[in-house]
């Protein structure tokens, strides 16, 4: 029997590390996901989504302030209790009465067994808590243990059972069937896959077979002009990797393939779960992921230096009550911290103060949209300073960023360091960093940021407009908290929006 919540469920479905392209319906020459692409056109599917910050805990931190790294401070994986914002998701849906949980892994700014009514963890590297008294569950956590965070060459144990996407899914569904009927509840289903270990149990290890994959776009010829950063992750990884690095990013390639299919089938049983419960109807679905991975990619691994589309540009699909099913989206551009504006627009609740994503909702329906509001992606990475280089005195092993070179942890001192910002507008997409360093692209061309348009003649005034854009991005991004005193106001448009001509009237509200 069909539940009749008075409002509608919400799941986020994140993944971690997620390439956008590699996907069928995104031109991909394998079918690596055929149910999240079936999936997708129940809603709307986004191609041109990105991430506010390719780093797990920034990104996530944004997903749920609305607010880019530079406004609410968490600008690495260890600040989050830096955290600055009026409100976040969690507090914005459990004031409207939802039940909220957490399947999965965390890394943001919330205590997750104090701050969700239901919790069950899952960490990154076997550290689930407590530890599991199942068998299978029991031989992956201790395998995932030995790894290093590194690629495997033998199905890892536990079988399917084991995988923690399947565990997560498992209590996601174990959550929801604890659910009143009449309560809305809100589910973040944070999947730890594909992110490194790359490990795949059987059948998913053989699915996709190194010899199998299609060739790079890119190779280790293309960082010399990526910048100092690319060419120096390049030797950390040919020190860890060794004589074999290429063999060993084409096990990791078909281990994060593997992955994607196992992702793609819990998803597909998440949704029958719903479907068999007779929700599905009442439930607003959004997958995406937190960033992307290079994946071999200039001959590369994971993430790291600054903000090439491989690591920004991510799935995300929206679908269920108030979404209309449309062709894919290709034409504008949204944001993670474009999700917190659009489910208040949806409930119809207002937009916290500091939110500096918008709403997305004209979208979803497919009526009228507010003119130039979605031509624009916007994304940042950086904790400040300057660059630190080989002329330092810093040692990557005495940072903790490798282990006797056993492992290395790509996100670290040289990688972070500094700022980096970009914007898309149509084909073209600008980097600067604080040094004054610029990349400029045409992405219709050159989708892989090989060819630095930086220098070229030809593109003067596309350069000079999108410098334009972006200095004007930087100063939209600056964030409004703390608000002012005294009789000073803020003025905000009650969906976020910022251009100058709308579809419909500008209800510009003011708020203190």
């Amino acid at each position: 029997m069909k539940t009749q919540a008075k409002k509608p469920n919400v799941i986020i479905v994140m993944t971690d590390q997620q390439r956008a392209d590699l996907r069928k319906s995104n031109g991909y020459p394998l079918d690596v996901m055929p149910f999240l692409d079936a999936w997708a056109k129940s809603g709307v599917d986004f191609n041109r989504a990105y991430s506010p910050n390719p780093t797990c805990m920034p990104a996530r931190v944004s997903m749920f302030t609305g607010r880019y790294a530079s406004a609410h401070r968490v600008r690495t994986n260890y600040n989050g209790p830096d955290a600055v914002y009026s409100e976040d998701l969690l507090d914005v849906l459990k004031k409207a009465g939802y039940r909220a949980a957490l399947c999965g892994k965390n890394h943001t700014h919330r205590n997750p067994e104090k701050d969700f009514d239901f919790y069950a963890s899952c960490g990154a590297l076997g550290d689930t808590k407590p530890p599991s008294q199942d068998k299978n569950e029991r031989l992956h956590d201790e395998y995932i243990e030995t790894l290093d965070s590194m690629e495997t060459y033998t199905p890892s144990p536990g079988g399917l059972k084991g995988q923690k996407t399947y565990r997560i899914v498992s209590s996601a569904l174990e959550f929801i069937d604890g659910c009143q009927k009449d309560e809305p509840f809100f589910l973040w289903v944070s999947i730890l896959d594909p992110h490194n270990p790359y490990q795949a149990c059987e059948p998913y290890f053989e699915m996709f077979s190194p010899e199998s994959l299609p060739p790079l776009a890119t190779s280790v010829a293309d960082l010399t002009g990526k910048g100092h950063r690319f060419p120096w992750m390049r030797g950390i990884w040919e020190k860890v990797l060794g004589e074999d690095i290429d063999d060993r990013i084409q096990r990791a390639r078909s281990n994060y393939h593997g992955m994607l299919r196992m992702i793609d089938d819990q998803f597909k049983r998440l949704v029958e779960g719903l479907r068999d419960r007779g929700i599905e109807d009442d439930t607003l679905i959004i997958f995406l992921s937190d960033h992307g991975d290079f994946i071999g990619e200039y001959g590369l691994l994971r993430k790291g230096p600054d903000l090439p589309d491989i690591l920004t540009r991510i799935p995300m699909i929206w679908a269920g009550p108030g979404v209309t099913p449309q062709p894919r989206n290709d034409e504008d551009c949204i944001n993670t911290v474009d999700i917190l504006p659009t489910i208040c627009d949806m409930l119809g609740i207002p937009i916290p103060f500091g939110a500096q994503g918008k709403s997305i909702a004209p979208l979803l329906t497919g009526g009228p949209k507010p003119l130039g509001e979605y031509d624009i992606a916007y994304a940042e990475s950086g904790y400040g300073g300057q660059y630190w280089t080989d002329e330092d005195e810093l040692n990557v092993i005495t940072e903790g960023a490798s282990i006797q070179w056993r492992t290395f942890d790509e996100l670290n001192t040289w990688t972070q360091c500094g700022q980096v910002r970009m914007v898309r507008k149509g084909d073209y997409k600008i980097q600067v960093d604080m040094q004054g360093t610029g990349y400029l692209y045409n992405l219709a061309k050159d989708p892989y940021e090989v060819n630095n348009l930086w220098e070229c003649p030809g593109h003067i005034s596309a350069k000079a407009e999108m410098l334009t854009v972006l200095a004007a991005e930087i100063m939209r991004v600056e964030g409004t908290i703390p608000a002012p005193h005294r009789r000073y106001r803020v003025k905000r448009h009650p969906k976020g929006f910022w251009r100058q001509k709308y579809a419909s009237q500008d209800t510009g509200v003011v708020t203190q």
